[in-house]
């Protein structure tokens, strides 16, 4: 399965938005969020749940853990 950097670029590409403005959407530096992107870096739990919200995947999609998209309600 894919790994949280592979995915966040997944996602990011689909959705049409460069790393400076994904920095921006997360509060982040420029550096930061690329950080994530080349897998050097982890957002802390409230940020991994902001991403996956922003997106509209669930956090295990996310983190690689299940290849389902969709959030369990």
């Amino acid at each position: 399965m894919a790994t949280f950097s592979e995915r966040l670029r997944l996602l990011r590409q689909e959705n049409r938005y460069k790393q400076r403005e994904m920095a921006e959407i997360l509060g982040l530096k420029p550096r930061g969020y690329q950080e994530y992107e080349y897998g050097n870096a982890y957002p802390t739990v409230p940020g991994l749940i902001q991403i996956a919200q922003f997106f509209g995947v669930s956090t295990d999609y996310l983190l690689g853990l299940t290849d389902k998209r969709e959030v369990n309600r």
